[in-house]
């Protein structure tokens, strides 16, 4: 064990790893694949650069080539990136990965003439080669979504620009992970008896959850003092990241850079703003959660190291990895046996990477590329928590194989307002599943509070997220500067205003914001909270209506990006450009806030 209590990755048991080793078995051939690449991104430009409208043939073999050449670059760069992933400390794939993003940056500057020449053919052309030859009809949404998006494509010159700084306007989010995972250093904790605790990404909330008060409060001065040491460092990343936003969408004329983060999926603005209005509608009843959470808790002036604590007692029993996956399959079931055999079989594959270790990046996430099997990465820890993270990922994973299994690769991925859905009718149906067992009313309880916090710290908490990154980006379109004091009282208000006047202020949770990676991918959070609220229709009609639901929504696990996002989730019964779905899910928070407090009264 290390000094922090972690092993290294060469003390993890093989059989908890992924088996990174089915995607690309020699490491060897990645440097001249590379290479390979590159010249054929040069002979992709020299042939079809000027000729994409000579004929319909022409077009088609034109984006067949593009689609080849990004296929493979994007497994070389999404191996380099999981690898780096196991131990961020290991320069062999930090080095993999630099050379992975170089190579697309090189790549997309040489096929940047694509899109602006595509653009510059008739419209009423493009739609007569996809009649005249039918193998274009692949490529009929890509065309017509292409045409939706003309006044934002530059011309030719411009987008090779464009391109050719990717490399470089992605750096403040590589900058902010390796300090996040690789420099930041966190004291230990100590309890209440005076015995260290090692604080760490993974082991955190756990430390949060903890009934040792004094233990929580001492691991939430470690974790934000960490970042109160970085406060200056972290300001000048987000600050420049954001920058970037609204810069790179003045120069393609969008009216603002929440404009053109939601236009890749042409999701109105009014889904953004829906949003928001109808949490904030229902922050009286957030408040009315935390001053419970505060009298259930015994405290007379209560803090946001203590939000995170069950209010109900159970017995600390551990779930082990294989008996949260066997949770998993029971809860499950609701979608179909095809849906568990698909699982299972991904399972015996070797697609989760589970436990901690030195370097490893921190979180769970699920990746891959569409020749290679959906990876989930982990970091369990034996907690009912985890094995929702367990779950979660899952969603992600299965809603990849659907679409993978369905979809030509040039609609093979799935836009993150689609995926965050997945992902969370698969906690939906798992909280149900649990709740529908469980008789005993202390556990019962334990349930309800947990179902609670899922609503608290997805719904509500990215929201105000949400909010946080509109705060920042419109203060950068005014002519600001983000300095490290202003983000934090922005955000202090913000919590201020959603947990309520029951949590009491500090210093601390103040720079909260410097700890989000999310952040670095503008306006991401608020799909977590949009996805929740589809997620929570989606798990209720299919646990009501059943089989018919059930293939509704495997309908739309397989369908990519094959259609806008909207469009895709009305295939599994949710319209959401209504602000409907938001209010029902907020309608069953306050549902399961009445069941709650009548049960502890």
């Amino acid at each position: 064990m290390t000094s922090k209590g972690l092993k290294t990755r060469d003390k993890i048991d093989p059989k908890y790893k992924w088996n990174i080793e089915a995607m690309i078995s020699d490491e060897s051939r990645i440097d001249s694949d590379l290479q390979k690449i590159r010249k054929q991104a040069d002979s992709f430009a020299a042939k079809y650069a000027g000729h994409l409208g000579d004929s319909a043939g022409t077009l088609y073999d034109a984006f067949a080539a593009s689609d080849s050449i990004m296929r493979k670059l994007e497994k070389i760069y999404v191996y380099a990136h999981m690898r780096r992933d196991e131990d961020n400390s290991n320069s062999l794939y930090q080095g993999m990965t630099d050379k992975a993003m170089a190579v697309i940056a090189y790549v997309s500057a040489a096929t940047s003439f694509f899109t602006p020449e595509l653009l510059s053919i008739k419209r009423s052309t493009l739609l007569g080669f996809i009649e005249e030859n039918p193998k274009l009809k692949t490529y009929e949404f890509v065309i017509l979504n292409a045409l939706r998006q003309k006044k934002h494509i530059l011309g030719k010159k411009e987008e090779a620009v464009m391109a050719q700084m990717g490399e470089i306007t992605g750096a403040t989010n590589d900058i902010f992970t390796m300090l996040n995972n690789a420099d930041i250093k966190f004291a230990d904790a100590v309890d209440s008896k005076g015995r260290s605790h090692p604080v760490t990404h993974g082991s955190y909330i756990k430390h949060m959850e903890s009934k040792d008060r004094v233990l929580r409060e001492s691991a939430y001065n470690s974790m934000y003092d960490a970042y109160k040491n970085l406060i200056n460092a972290i300001s000048s990343a987000y600050n420049y990241n954001t920058k970037t936003d609204v810069v790179t969408s003045r120069i393609r004329k969008f009216a603002s850079s929440r404009e053109a983060a939601l236009s890749g999926d042409n999701i109105p603005g009014a889904v953004y703003d829906n949003l928001v209005s109808v949490v904030n509608e229902n922050l009286p009843a957030m408040h009315r959660y935390v001053e419970l959470r505060k009298k259930l808790l015994g405290l007379d002036k209560m803090y946001m190291y203590d939000m995170y604590v069950p209010l109900i007692k159970i017995p600390n029993k551990k779930i082990s990895f294989e008996e949260g996956l066997d949770i998993m399959r029971e809860a499950l079931k609701p979608l179909g046996r095809d849906y568990i055999n698909k699982m299972n079989k991904g399972i015996s594959q070797g697609w989760i990477d589970v436990y901690e270790n030195k370097g490893k990046t921190s979180g769970a996430y699920s990746f891959g590329c569409y020749d290679s099997y959906p990876y989930i990465l982990l970091n369990y820890t034996d907690t009912l928590k985890d094995v929702f993270t367990i779950i979660h990922e899952m969603g992600h994973s299965m809603h990849s194989k659907y679409t993978r299994d369905a979809q030509p690769y040039v609609y093979g991925s799935h836009s993150i307002f689609t995926a965050e859905t997945a992902s969370t009718v698969n906690e939906s149906l798992l909280m149900n599943y649990l709740l529908s067992k469980e008789t005993e009313p202390r556990m019962r309880k334990y349930l309800l509070n947990m179902y609670l916090e899922e609503f608290r710290t997805t719904l509500f908490r990215q929201t105000m997220f949400a909010e946080f990154e509109d705060i920042t980006h419109k203060a950068i379109e005014a002519g600001q500067v983000l300095t490290g004091d202003w983000m934090c009282d922005q955000y202090q208000a913000l919590n201020d205003k959603y947990y309520g006047p029951a949590v009491e202020r500090d210093d601390t949770i103040r720079c909260e914001w410097a700890r989000i990676p999310h952040f670095y991918n503008a306006f991401y959070v608020y799909k977590y909270a949009t996805g929740y609220s589809a997620a929570t229709a989606i798990s209720s009609r299919i646990l009501t209506e059943g089989k018919a639901a059930a293939a509704d929504y495997i309908d739309f696990l397989s369908t990519g990006e094959s259609d806008y996002p909207i469009e895709l989730l009305k295939i599994a019964g949710v319209d959401m450009s209504s602000p409907e779905p938001i209010r029902k899910a907020m309608d069953k928070f306050n549902e399961l806030l009445d069941e709650f407090e009548g049960m502890v009264g």
